[in-house]
């Protein structure tokens, strides 16, 4: 329970760093939406069309092929904007005052790097999902445990695209190689960012069960749309501690002493090496 609850400090210490520029809660919402945004361009033709229907299983290529752009698409949405998080959050800890405005420009500067990563990533996560829908119990199990493995070793590729310039698979071999110079087998900070985003949940759970079943009319409508605002606020900031987290966490395996706000004490806890 120590890692966890080391974990939870770390999160808090990573909104002090956040917090100092509020303003880059942007980035995930404005992520958020731009997502949205390509799934409908995608999907909705497809729909019109008949590309994808419920009353039949069968695909074309075509339409595959459409799926894997949008998939891809996503990815490198997701990635850029968290690669500006990145940038934005390594420029506060160096003791700078980033702005949306410099962190989008930080993103831009590794845009080539990002879209590799993007297909990388992407290419990666749709080949496990296909292999997890085919397996039986133990494969799932299997295929679970890789891709767990695989967050667990590229989680320290976006810092080093964003702001050492690496190759993807350089950045691949020096993320490995981080990790188990620093990280061993410590892995309780992403546990931790799982159980608090768990816990803040639970508000914007129970106030949208809280409307179903006591509720009617107009009181349905408030408390689950009060339910939906608040866990769409936890997915962002909780997103924006997290990739603060990893660039400290980058920082941190790099330089061997604690960046910015975070206290070197705690951060050595959760770099602990067996």
């Amino acid at each position: 329970m120590s890692r966890i609850s080391n974990s939870i400090e770390l999160a808090k210490t990573s909104w002090a760093v956040l917090k100092a520029d509020k303003e880059l809660l942007v980035l995930p919402v404005i992520s958020a939406v731009a997502s949205l945004l390509t799934i409908a361009t995608f999907i909705a033709p497809l729909l019109a069309s008949g590309a994808i229907s419920t009353e039949t299983d069968k695909v074309g290529i075509a339409t595959y092929v459409v799926l894997f752009i949008l998939y891809v698409s996503l990815a490198f949405i997701t990635i850029f904007f968290n690669a500006a998080l990145v940038f934005a959050a390594n420029e506060r800890l160096e003791g700078g005052d980033p702005t949306i405005k410099s962190a989008l420009a930080g993103a831009r500067g590794s845009i080539g790097l990002i879209f590799q990563w993007a297909l990388v990533s992407a290419t990666v996560s749709i080949i496990l999902r296909s292999l997890e829908e085919r397996a039986g119990f133990v494969g799932r199990l299997v295929i679970s445990f890789i891709g767990m493995a695989w967050t667990v070793v590229t989680y320290l590729v976006l810092p080093l695209l964003v702001l050492e310039g690496y190759s993807v698979k350089d950045a691949l071999t020096e993320s490995a190689s981080l990790f188990k110079k620093t990280w061993g087998e410590n892995l309780s900070a992403q546990i931790g960012f799982g159980i608090l985003g768990f816990v803040a949940s639970i508000p914007g759970i129970a106030l949208i069960m809280l409307g179903i079943f006591t509720g009617s009319g107009i009181t349905i409508a408030i408390f689950v749309t009060l339910g939906i605002v608040w866990l769409a606020l936890v997915a962002v900031v909780l997103s924006a501690l997290a990739v603060v987290f990893q660039t400290a966490l980058y920082r941190y395996a790099r330089d061997g002493s604690a960046p910015g706000a975070f206290d070197t004490r705690s951060m050595n806890t959760a770099f602990m090496v067996r």
